[in-house]
């Protein structure tokens, strides 16, 4: 077996141009069976639970277009992280825009035969309440998961608009409530910005997880928030998600 065969590598801007043939996350093969990859690269375009702007149902189409323009070796490490695992695009979750059940339902599928392969999943959303049925395939009759949250907003309120419980905002307190996370193995990195009442953030913190708000991040530096933060999670199973709002609102204003 050639080292190409054992490591897929993305196709190189040098051989064929980037503008050129079917956009793959990073330039890598498709593969349809996830135990052909170690790293499965996955797009979620779905944003049902979003409750004001929609749109990041086209984020994994943009994310594949624009990661063509990704290079293979990083230039100060020198690290090739394609000669490190298999990787791959698995193509997207099954979703269903007319139901927030029934998506729940078909990502959670998606995902369930992804971690039954021993594939480790590397997602594009999709709005933040995706991740909710990612976990239950993951973490379902397991111990529950740490997480790394990197987020503006901690995404744990209860309800919206009476007593609706899953949206984009609910996630993490679903997650809790479910047994999915647990939530002393839980650090939240840079939250930030207004909130609805001042006691928004108060669940998350009762519930023992660690907050880190953006006005403490840089207190701290980042040196000091990645040892904590590994310090939070411990050596246990660990999910890691970052919001697109956990960027400065200059750089990603639509969210």
């Amino acid at each position: 077996m050639t080292d190409t065969q054992k490591f897929p590598q993305p196709v190189s801007g040098i051989v064929t141009p980037r503008f050129g043939d079917i956009a793959t996350f990073m330039r890598l093969p498709v593969f349809r069976d996830p135990a052909e990859v170690e790293i499965g690269l996955i797009g979620v375009p779905w944003d049902g639970g979003t409750t004001n702007r929609p749109g990041a149902r086209h984020g994994p189409r943009q994310m594949r277009d624009l990661s063509t323009m990704m290079r293979r070796i990083h230039h100060v490490t020198g690290i090739a992280p394609y000669e490190l695992a298999r990787c791959g695009d698995l193509g997207d979750a099954s979703v269903n825009p007319a139901s927030v059940d029934d998506s729940l339902a078909r990502i959670e599928k998606f995902y369930a035969r992804v971690h039954a392969a021993g594939t480790i999943p590397l997602s594009a959303g999709g709005d933040h309440l995706v991740t909710l049925p990612i976990m239950r395939a993951i973490a379902r009759n397991r111990a529950p998961l740490g997480l790394v949250h990197f987020d503006a907003h901690s995404d744990t309120w209860d309800t919206y608009f009476g007593d609706y419980k899953y949206t984009h905002g609910t996630p993490f307190r679903r997650a809790v409530e479910e047994g999915l996370l647990d939530p002393k193995r839980v650090v939240q990195i840079g939250i930030r910005g207004s909130l609805y009442n001042r006691d928004d953030n108060a669940w998350a913190i009762a519930q023992g997880m660690r907050v880190i708000t953006i006005e403490e991040y840089f207190d701290l530096g980042v040196e000091q928030v990645i040892a904590e933060a590994r310090h939070v999670v411990g050596d246990g199973p660990t999910y890691v998600s970052f919001d697109v709002d956990g960027l400065d609102p200059a750089y990603a204003p639509g969210t």
